[in-house]
Protein backbone atom coordinates (compact mmCIF):
# COMPACT_ATOMS: atom_id res chain seq x y z
CA UNK A 1 0.00 0.00 0.00
CA UNK A 2 1.28 3.65 -0.56
CA UNK A 3 2.62 5.24 2.45
CA UNK A 4 1.97 9.25 1.07
CA UNK A 5 -1.40 10.32 -0.43
CA UNK A 6 0.74 13.05 -2.52
CA UNK A 7 4.31 13.39 -3.73
CA UNK A 8 6.02 15.90 -5.81
CA UNK A 9 8.57 14.59 -8.26
CA UNK A 10 11.12 17.41 -8.91
CA UNK A 11 12.33 16.74 -13.00
CA UNK A 12 16.09 18.65 -13.60
CA UNK A 13 18.73 16.92 -15.78
CA UNK A 14 16.71 13.62 -16.25
CA UNK A 15 13.26 14.78 -19.09
CA UNK A 16 12.19 11.78 -19.55
CA UNK A 17 8.88 9.92 -18.36
CA UNK A 18 10.35 6.34 -18.73
CA UNK A 19 12.93 4.86 -16.85
CA UNK A 20 13.22 7.64 -14.53
CA UNK A 21 14.12 6.65 -10.66
CA UNK A 22 12.74 9.53 -9.12
CA UNK A 23 9.36 9.28 -10.62
CA UNK A 24 9.44 5.50 -10.67
CA UNK A 25 9.51 5.54 -6.67
CA UNK A 26 7.19 8.62 -5.96
CA UNK A 27 4.45 6.32 -7.79
CA UNK A 28 5.39 3.42 -6.13
CA UNK A 29 4.92 5.25 -2.89
CA UNK A 30 2.00 7.36 -3.12
CA UNK A 31 -1.35 7.75 -4.09
CA UNK A 32 -1.16 10.78 -6.46
CA UNK A 33 2.03 12.55 -8.17
CA UNK A 34 2.50 15.87 -9.13
CA UNK A 35 5.49 16.53 -11.09
CA UNK A 36 7.00 19.72 -11.68
CA UNK A 37 10.00 21.75 -13.44
CA UNK A 38 11.90 25.02 -12.48
CA UNK A 39 13.44 27.31 -14.75
CA UNK A 40 15.53 28.37 -12.24
CA UNK A 41 17.05 31.81 -12.27
CA UNK A 42 20.07 31.06 -9.50
CA UNK A 43 21.43 29.09 -12.98
CA UNK A 44 19.28 31.18 -15.57
CA UNK A 45 20.50 34.60 -14.57
CA UNK A 46 24.28 33.96 -14.28
CA UNK A 47 24.25 32.93 -18.23
CA UNK A 48 25.66 36.15 -20.52
CA UNK A 49 24.89 35.33 -23.77
CA UNK A 50 20.36 35.43 -24.30
CA UNK A 51 20.82 32.76 -27.55
CA UNK A 52 21.88 30.14 -25.33
CA UNK A 53 21.41 26.99 -27.22
CA UNK A 54 21.37 25.08 -24.16
CA UNK A 55 17.97 27.16 -22.72
CA UNK A 56 16.15 26.66 -25.70
CA UNK A 57 16.81 23.00 -26.18
CA UNK A 58 15.77 22.47 -22.26
CA UNK A 59 12.46 24.99 -23.39
CA UNK A 60 11.72 22.05 -26.04
CA UNK A 61 12.42 19.24 -24.22
CA UNK A 62 10.28 20.26 -21.21
CA UNK A 63 7.52 20.79 -23.89
CA UNK A 64 7.77 17.36 -24.75
CA UNK A 65 7.99 16.40 -21.42
CA UNK A 66 4.54 18.08 -20.64
CA UNK A 67 3.01 16.58 -23.21
CA UNK A 68 3.91 12.94 -23.03
CA UNK A 69 2.78 13.10 -19.12
CA UNK A 70 -0.23 14.69 -20.30
CA UNK A 71 -0.55 11.41 -22.55
CA UNK A 72 -0.53 9.26 -19.50
CA UNK A 73 -3.17 11.09 -17.86
CA UNK A 74 -0.91 13.55 -15.58
CA UNK A 75 0.83 17.13 -15.76
CA UNK A 76 3.80 19.14 -15.30
CA UNK A 77 3.79 22.24 -13.47
CA UNK A 78 6.33 24.39 -14.83
CA UNK A 79 7.70 27.47 -12.86
CA UNK A 80 10.13 30.70 -13.46
CA UNK A 81 11.70 31.39 -9.92
CA UNK A 82 14.49 30.82 -7.71
CA UNK A 83 13.89 26.80 -7.39
CA UNK A 84 14.77 25.89 -3.81
CA UNK A 85 12.28 28.25 -2.78
CA UNK A 86 9.76 27.27 -5.88
CA UNK A 87 9.77 23.86 -4.66
CA UNK A 88 8.87 24.56 -0.98
CA UNK A 89 5.80 26.38 -1.64
CA UNK A 90 4.85 24.23 -4.28
CA UNK A 91 4.97 21.02 -2.03
CA UNK A 92 3.31 23.10 1.00
CA UNK A 93 1.03 24.34 -1.60
CA UNK A 94 -0.35 20.92 -2.96
CA UNK A 95 0.03 19.55 0.62
CA UNK A 96 2.77 17.05 -0.72
CA UNK A 97 3.84 14.38 2.06
CA UNK A 98 6.74 13.67 0.74
CA UNK A 99 9.17 15.01 -2.87
CA UNK A 100 11.20 13.06 -4.76
CA UNK A 101 14.44 14.22 -6.98
CA UNK A 102 17.20 12.53 -8.60
CA UNK A 103 20.93 13.16 -7.37
CA UNK A 104 23.09 15.86 -9.14
CA UNK A 105 26.52 15.77 -7.92
CA UNK A 106 27.27 19.25 -9.40
CA UNK A 107 28.72 21.53 -6.11
CA UNK A 108 26.32 24.09 -6.76
CA UNK A 109 23.43 21.59 -6.97
CA UNK A 110 24.24 19.69 -3.46
CA UNK A 111 24.03 23.15 -1.67
CA UNK A 112 20.99 23.76 -3.57
CA UNK A 113 19.30 20.13 -2.55
CA UNK A 114 20.64 20.29 0.93
CA UNK A 115 18.65 24.05 1.43
CA UNK A 116 15.55 22.57 0.04
CA UNK A 117 15.76 19.13 2.06
CA UNK A 118 16.37 21.43 5.21
CA UNK A 119 13.55 23.67 4.25
CA UNK A 120 11.26 20.61 3.35
CA UNK A 121 12.27 18.74 6.91
CA UNK A 122 10.79 22.28 8.58
CA UNK A 123 7.45 21.42 6.94
CA UNK A 124 7.06 17.75 7.74
CA UNK A 125 7.87 16.63 4.51
CA UNK A 126 9.97 13.68 3.98
CA UNK A 127 12.65 13.78 0.83
CA UNK A 128 14.20 10.86 -1.36
CA UNK A 129 16.62 11.13 -3.62
CA UNK A 130 18.50 8.95 -6.04
CA UNK A 131 20.68 7.47 -8.67
CA UNK A 132 19.80 8.12 -11.90
CA UNK A 133 22.60 9.92 -14.08
CA UNK A 134 24.79 7.34 -14.01
CA UNK A 135 25.42 3.70 -13.69
CA UNK A 136 27.28 3.79 -10.80
CA UNK A 137 28.20 6.85 -8.23
CA UNK A 138 30.30 8.11 -5.67
CA UNK A 139 31.20 5.28 -3.21
CA UNK A 140 29.95 2.25 -5.14
CA UNK A 141 33.39 1.89 -7.43
CA UNK A 142 36.09 1.58 -4.87
CA UNK A 143 39.82 0.61 -4.48
CA UNK A 144 40.19 -2.23 -2.27
CA UNK A 145 41.68 -0.33 0.34
CA UNK A 146 37.77 1.80 0.38
CA UNK A 147 39.41 4.99 -1.38
CA UNK A 148 38.21 6.19 -4.55
CA UNK A 149 39.94 5.62 -7.98
CA UNK A 150 42.19 8.51 -9.65
CA UNK A 151 42.88 6.90 -12.87
CA UNK A 152 40.66 5.91 -15.48
CA UNK A 153 41.51 2.33 -16.48
CA UNK A 154 41.63 0.57 -12.39
CA UNK A 155 38.69 2.09 -12.39
CA UNK A 156 37.08 0.49 -15.77
CA UNK A 157 38.12 -3.06 -14.62
CA UNK A 158 36.27 -1.97 -11.13
CA UNK A 159 33.24 -0.54 -12.71
CA UNK A 160 33.10 -4.13 -15.38
CA UNK A 161 33.53 -6.84 -12.36
CA UNK A 162 30.69 -4.42 -10.23
CA UNK A 163 28.37 -4.25 -13.09
CA UNK A 164 25.23 -6.75 -12.98
CA UNK A 165 22.32 -7.25 -15.19
CA UNK A 166 19.93 -5.66 -12.60
CA UNK A 167 22.12 -2.46 -13.03
CA UNK A 168 20.99 -2.10 -16.25
CA UNK A 169 16.94 -2.82 -15.34
CA UNK A 170 15.07 0.52 -16.25
CA UNK A 171 12.32 1.73 -13.94
CA UNK A 172 8.88 0.63 -14.34
CA UNK A 173 6.89 4.01 -14.22
CA UNK A 174 4.12 3.11 -16.68
CA UNK A 175 3.00 0.34 -14.00
CA UNK A 176 1.56 2.72 -11.93
CA UNK A 177 1.07 6.32 -14.41
CA UNK A 178 -2.77 6.15 -13.30
CA UNK A 179 -0.97 7.79 -10.12
CA UNK A 180 -0.23 10.86 -11.76
CA UNK A 181 -2.53 14.18 -11.00
CA UNK A 182 -3.29 15.89 -13.62
CA UNK A 183 -2.77 19.39 -13.35
CA UNK A 184 -0.32 21.12 -15.60
CA UNK A 185 0.79 25.15 -16.12
CA UNK A 186 1.74 27.11 -19.27
CA UNK A 187 5.68 27.04 -20.27
CA UNK A 188 7.01 30.55 -19.83
CA UNK A 189 8.24 31.61 -23.46
CA UNK A 190 12.51 31.71 -23.73
CA UNK A 191 11.55 35.32 -24.51
CA UNK A 192 9.72 35.91 -20.88
CA UNK A 193 13.30 34.11 -18.97
CA UNK A 194 15.25 37.21 -21.30
CA UNK A 195 16.57 34.21 -23.90
CA UNK A 196 16.06 34.43 -27.69
CA UNK A 197 15.59 31.78 -30.23
CA UNK A 198 19.32 29.85 -31.34
CA UNK A 199 19.94 28.11 -34.59
CA UNK A 200 19.12 25.03 -33.14
CA UNK A 201 16.50 24.05 -35.22
CA UNK A 202 18.69 24.92 -38.63
CA UNK A 203 21.55 22.71 -37.02
CA UNK A 204 18.95 20.04 -37.15
CA UNK A 205 19.51 18.66 -33.29
CA UNK A 206 16.89 16.02 -32.56
CA UNK A 207 15.47 17.31 -29.23
CA UNK A 208 13.72 16.26 -27.00
CA UNK A 209 13.19 11.89 -25.60
CA UNK A 210 11.95 11.47 -29.35
CA UNK A 211 15.34 13.34 -30.46
CA UNK A 212 17.16 10.86 -28.09
CA UNK A 213 15.58 7.76 -29.02
CA UNK A 214 16.12 8.99 -33.08
CA UNK A 215 19.84 9.27 -31.90
CA UNK A 216 20.26 5.96 -30.86
CA UNK A 217 18.28 4.40 -33.12
CA UNK A 218 20.83 6.01 -35.87
CA UNK A 219 23.30 4.72 -34.02
CA UNK A 220 22.86 1.12 -33.62
CA UNK A 221 22.82 1.02 -36.84
CA UNK A 222 26.94 1.81 -37.18
CA UNK A 223 28.02 1.08 -33.58
CA UNK A 224 30.21 -1.41 -35.01
CA UNK A 225 31.92 1.10 -36.66
CA UNK A 226 32.75 2.89 -33.77
CA UNK A 227 35.84 2.13 -32.64
CA UNK A 228 37.43 2.85 -36.15
CA UNK A 229 35.49 5.98 -37.36
CA UNK A 230 34.80 7.80 -33.87
CA UNK A 231 38.07 9.97 -34.29
CA UNK A 232 37.17 11.48 -37.71
CA UNK A 233 35.37 14.62 -37.61
CA UNK A 234 34.46 14.60 -41.14
CA UNK A 235 32.61 11.16 -41.03
CA UNK A 236 29.44 10.16 -38.92
CA UNK A 237 31.20 8.26 -35.96
CA UNK A 238 29.93 9.65 -32.66
CA UNK A 239 26.15 8.96 -31.25
CA UNK A 240 25.81 12.76 -30.84
CA UNK A 241 23.95 11.76 -27.98
CA UNK A 242 26.38 13.95 -25.37
CA UNK A 243 23.28 16.78 -25.53
CA UNK A 244 20.50 14.46 -24.66
CA UNK A 245 22.47 12.20 -21.87
CA UNK A 246 23.33 15.64 -20.57
CA UNK A 247 19.96 16.47 -19.97
CA UNK A 248 18.35 13.22 -19.41
CA UNK A 249 16.15 13.33 -22.44
CA UNK A 250 17.73 9.06 -22.70
CA UNK A 251 18.88 6.80 -19.79
CA UNK A 252 21.86 5.96 -19.26
CA UNK A 253 20.76 3.14 -18.11
CA UNK A 254 19.13 2.47 -21.66
CA UNK A 255 22.56 3.16 -23.46
CA UNK A 256 24.89 0.93 -21.42
CA UNK A 257 22.73 -1.87 -21.85
CA UNK A 258 22.42 -1.31 -25.46
CA UNK A 259 26.53 -1.21 -25.90
CA UNK A 260 26.67 -4.37 -23.42
CA UNK A 261 24.02 -6.21 -25.00
CA UNK A 262 25.32 -5.83 -28.69
CA UNK A 263 28.88 -6.43 -27.42
CA UNK A 264 31.40 -6.41 -30.32
CA UNK A 265 34.64 -3.91 -30.55
CA UNK A 266 32.31 -0.91 -31.53
CA UNK A 267 29.65 -1.47 -28.52
CA UNK A 268 32.63 -1.95 -26.03
CA UNK A 269 34.64 1.02 -26.87
CA UNK A 270 31.40 3.38 -26.61
CA UNK A 271 30.52 1.51 -23.34
CA UNK A 272 34.17 2.59 -22.20
CA UNK A 273 33.28 6.24 -22.85
CA UNK A 274 30.29 5.64 -21.00
CA UNK A 275 32.33 4.66 -18.26
CA UNK A 276 34.55 7.65 -18.30
CA UNK A 277 31.70 9.66 -17.90
CA UNK A 278 30.73 7.73 -14.74
CA UNK A 279 34.78 8.19 -13.61
CA UNK A 280 34.39 11.97 -13.94
CA UNK A 281 31.04 12.18 -11.86
CA UNK A 282 32.85 10.06 -8.83
CA UNK A 283 36.15 12.40 -9.37
CA UNK A 284 33.70 15.34 -8.54
CA UNK A 285 32.13 13.96 -5.79
CA UNK A 286 34.48 13.34 -3.70
CA UNK A 287 36.53 16.34 -5.21
CA UNK A 288 34.14 19.01 -5.43
CA UNK A 289 37.03 21.41 -5.07
CA UNK A 290 37.96 20.82 -9.16
CA UNK A 291 35.19 22.43 -10.16
CA UNK A 292 36.29 25.69 -8.37
CA UNK A 293 39.53 26.08 -10.52
CA UNK A 294 41.62 23.48 -8.54
CA UNK A 295 43.87 20.96 -10.20
CA UNK A 296 43.23 17.45 -9.02
CA UNK A 297 47.18 16.85 -8.31
CA UNK A 298 47.46 20.03 -6.24
CA UNK A 299 50.93 20.59 -6.87
CA UNK A 300 50.11 22.11 -10.20
CA UNK A 301 47.44 24.55 -8.40
CA UNK A 302 50.01 27.47 -8.98
CA UNK A 303 51.60 26.46 -12.21
CA UNK A 304 52.98 29.68 -13.74
CA UNK A 305 50.79 29.85 -16.74
CA UNK A 306 52.73 32.74 -19.04
CA UNK A 307 49.38 33.69 -20.76
CA UNK A 308 50.65 35.52 -23.50
CA UNK A 309 48.73 38.97 -24.30
CA UNK A 310 46.62 38.04 -27.21
CA UNK A 311 47.01 34.15 -27.64
CA UNK A 312 43.85 32.97 -25.66
CA UNK A 313 41.49 35.29 -27.48
CA UNK A 314 42.83 34.29 -31.21
CA UNK A 315 41.96 30.58 -30.28
CA UNK A 316 38.91 31.56 -29.19
CA UNK A 317 38.14 33.13 -32.42
CA UNK A 318 39.59 30.64 -34.62
CA UNK A 319 42.96 32.80 -35.59
CA UNK A 320 45.67 30.53 -33.98
CA UNK A 321 46.45 29.66 -38.02
CA UNK A 322 46.42 25.85 -37.36
CA UNK A 323 43.78 25.15 -39.59
CA UNK A 324 42.18 21.91 -37.22
CA UNK A 325 42.27 24.13 -34.08
CA UNK A 326 40.34 26.92 -36.14
CA UNK A 327 37.93 24.70 -37.33
CA UNK A 328 36.70 22.82 -34.62
CA UNK A 329 36.79 26.86 -32.75
CA UNK A 330 34.69 27.51 -35.36
CA UNK A 331 32.66 24.41 -35.43
CA UNK A 332 31.78 25.24 -31.59
CA UNK A 333 31.13 28.93 -32.35
CA UNK A 334 28.73 28.37 -34.95
CA UNK A 335 26.94 25.29 -33.42
CA UNK A 336 27.57 24.84 -29.22
CA UNK A 337 28.86 21.27 -30.27
CA UNK A 338 32.94 20.24 -31.16
CA UNK A 339 33.64 16.48 -31.69
CA UNK A 340 35.47 14.79 -28.91
CA UNK A 341 38.85 14.25 -30.65
CA UNK A 342 38.82 18.01 -31.24
CA UNK A 343 38.46 18.75 -27.67
CA UNK A 344 41.49 17.48 -26.84
CA UNK A 345 43.20 18.68 -29.67
CA UNK A 346 42.12 22.20 -29.26
CA UNK A 347 42.83 21.79 -25.33
CA UNK A 348 45.98 20.60 -25.72
CA UNK A 349 46.75 23.30 -28.66
CA UNK A 350 45.81 26.68 -26.03
CA UNK A 351 47.90 24.86 -22.98
CA UNK A 352 50.78 23.42 -24.16
CA UNK A 353 51.19 25.58 -27.92
CA UNK A 354 49.83 28.79 -26.74
CA UNK A 355 50.85 28.34 -22.71
CA UNK A 356 47.08 29.38 -21.34
CA UNK A 357 45.71 28.52 -18.28
CA UNK A 358 43.68 25.57 -18.98
CA UNK A 359 41.11 26.99 -16.77
CA UNK A 360 40.22 30.00 -19.22
CA UNK A 361 39.65 27.08 -21.74
CA UNK A 362 37.18 24.90 -19.25
CA UNK A 363 35.13 28.67 -18.71
CA UNK A 364 34.74 28.95 -22.77
CA UNK A 365 34.17 25.77 -23.13
CA UNK A 366 31.53 25.63 -20.28
CA UNK A 367 29.63 28.93 -21.73
CA UNK A 368 29.61 27.75 -25.64
CA UNK A 369 28.96 23.58 -25.37
CA UNK A 370 25.30 22.69 -25.51
CA UNK A 371 26.45 19.38 -23.71
CA UNK A 372 28.75 21.12 -20.67
CA UNK A 373 28.62 18.94 -18.29
CA UNK A 374 30.46 20.34 -15.13
CA UNK A 375 31.99 16.93 -14.64
CA UNK A 376 33.32 15.69 -17.68
CA UNK A 377 34.31 19.36 -18.41
CA UNK A 378 36.55 19.87 -15.70
CA UNK A 379 37.97 16.32 -16.26
CA UNK A 380 38.75 16.41 -20.08
CA UNK A 381 40.21 20.13 -19.23
CA UNK A 382 42.60 18.69 -16.54
CA UNK A 383 43.36 15.82 -18.54
CA UNK A 384 44.83 17.86 -21.59
CA UNK A 385 46.60 20.23 -19.19
CA UNK A 386 48.01 17.55 -17.30
CA UNK A 387 47.27 18.77 -14.00
CA UNK A 388 44.71 15.82 -13.68
CA UNK A 389 43.65 12.25 -13.63
CA UNK A 390 46.16 10.80 -15.58
CA UNK A 391 48.44 8.10 -16.36
CA UNK A 392 50.63 9.37 -18.22
CA UNK A 393 53.34 12.47 -17.52
CA UNK A 394 53.27 15.75 -18.42
CA UNK A 395 55.29 15.50 -22.03
CA UNK A 396 51.94 14.25 -23.95
CA UNK A 397 51.74 17.29 -26.24
CA UNK A 398 49.27 16.79 -29.16
CA UNK A 399 51.01 18.02 -32.66
CA UNK A 400 48.36 19.85 -34.02
CA UNK A 401 49.79 19.34 -37.74
CA UNK A 402 50.00 15.52 -37.28
CA UNK A 403 46.50 15.63 -35.86
CA UNK A 404 45.51 17.10 -38.62
CA UNK A 405 47.04 14.54 -40.95
CA UNK A 406 45.95 11.73 -38.98
CA UNK A 407 42.10 12.89 -38.32
CA UNK A 408 40.94 15.38 -41.24
CA UNK A 409 43.80 13.20 -44.02
CA UNK A 410 41.49 15.13 -47.03
CA UNK A 411 40.79 18.52 -44.94
CA UNK A 412 37.16 17.91 -45.87
CA UNK A 413 36.27 18.93 -41.68
CA UNK A 414 38.47 21.87 -42.20
CA UNK A 415 37.50 22.98 -45.59
CA UNK A 416 33.82 22.80 -44.06
CA UNK A 417 34.39 25.56 -41.41
CA UNK A 418 37.34 27.56 -42.96
CA UNK A 419 36.01 28.28 -46.52
CA UNK A 420 38.65 30.66 -47.10
CA UNK A 421 41.24 27.36 -46.84
CA UNK A 422 38.39 25.75 -49.90
CA UNK A 423 41.16 26.00 -52.70
CA UNK A 424 44.43 24.85 -51.01
CA UNK A 425 45.83 21.97 -52.11
CA UNK A 426 45.40 18.90 -50.14
CA UNK A 427 49.06 18.70 -49.28
CA UNK A 428 49.17 22.16 -47.63
CA UNK A 429 45.92 22.01 -45.72
CA UNK A 430 47.28 20.95 -42.71
CA UNK A 431 49.90 23.63 -42.66
CA UNK A 432 49.09 26.24 -45.02
CA UNK A 433 52.09 29.05 -44.33
CA UNK A 434 54.17 26.54 -46.17
CA UNK A 435 52.44 26.89 -49.79
CA UNK A 436 54.79 28.90 -52.19
CA UNK A 437 53.59 32.76 -51.69
CA UNK A 438 52.93 31.82 -55.84
CA UNK A 439 50.69 29.02 -55.15
CA UNK A 440 48.81 31.50 -52.29
CA UNK A 441 48.79 34.20 -55.27
CA UNK A 442 47.50 31.76 -57.54
CA UNK A 443 44.70 30.33 -55.60
CA UNK A 444 43.57 33.90 -53.84
CA UNK A 445 44.40 32.52 -50.32
CA UNK A 446 47.50 34.86 -49.41
CA UNK A 447 48.32 33.86 -45.37
CA UNK A 448 48.22 36.76 -43.00
CA UNK A 449 46.11 38.17 -45.38
CA UNK A 450 43.10 35.56 -45.83
CA UNK A 451 43.79 33.38 -43.39
CA UNK A 452 45.84 33.86 -40.25
CA UNK A 453 49.67 32.80 -40.37
CA UNK A 454 50.73 30.32 -37.38
CA UNK A 455 50.49 32.22 -34.42
CA UNK A 456 53.25 30.33 -32.81
CA UNK A 457 55.82 27.79 -33.82
CA UNK A 458 54.61 24.03 -32.30
CA UNK A 459 58.21 23.00 -32.03
CA UNK A 460 59.29 25.90 -30.19
CA UNK A 461 55.97 26.10 -27.87
CA UNK A 462 56.39 22.34 -27.31
CA UNK A 463 59.75 23.18 -25.95
CA UNK A 464 58.89 25.66 -23.40
CA UNK A 465 55.60 23.41 -22.54
CA UNK A 466 58.16 21.06 -21.17
CA UNK A 467 60.31 23.41 -19.63
CA UNK A 468 57.50 25.09 -17.95
CA UNK A 469 56.01 21.40 -16.41
CA UNK A 470 59.86 20.27 -15.51
CA UNK A 471 60.38 23.27 -13.82
CA UNK A 472 57.24 22.94 -12.09
CA UNK A 473 57.93 19.74 -11.52
CA UNK A 474 61.48 19.94 -9.57
CA UNK A 475 60.50 22.58 -7.61
CA UNK A 476 57.73 20.78 -6.41
CA UNK A 477 59.74 17.07 -6.16
CA UNK A 478 56.95 15.71 -8.26
CA UNK A 479 56.90 14.48 -11.79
Amino acid sequence: MPEYQRALVWFRRDLRDYDHAALYHALERARQVFCVFVFDRDILDALADPADRRVEFIHASVTALQQALQAKGGGLIVKYGIARNEIVQLAAGIRADAVFFNHDDDPAARVRDAAVESALNAHDIAVHHSKDAVIFEREEVLTAGGTPYSVFTPYKNAWLKTLTPHDLQAYPVDACVDRLAARSTDIPALQDMGFAPTNLAELGLPIGMSGGAQLLDDFMERIDRYQEARDFPAIKGPSYLSVHLRFGTVSIRQLAAAAWQQGGRGAQTWLSELIWRDFYHQVLWHRPDVAAGHAFKHQYDTLPWPNPPGHFEAWCEARTGYPLVDAAMRQLNQTGYMHNRLRMVAASFLTKDLLVDWRLGEHYFADKLIDFDLAANSGGWQWAASVGCDAQPWFRIFNPVKQSERFDAKGHFIRSYLPELAKVPEKFIHAPWTMPATEQQRIGCVIGRAYPAPIVNHAVQREQALALFKSAASCLGSG
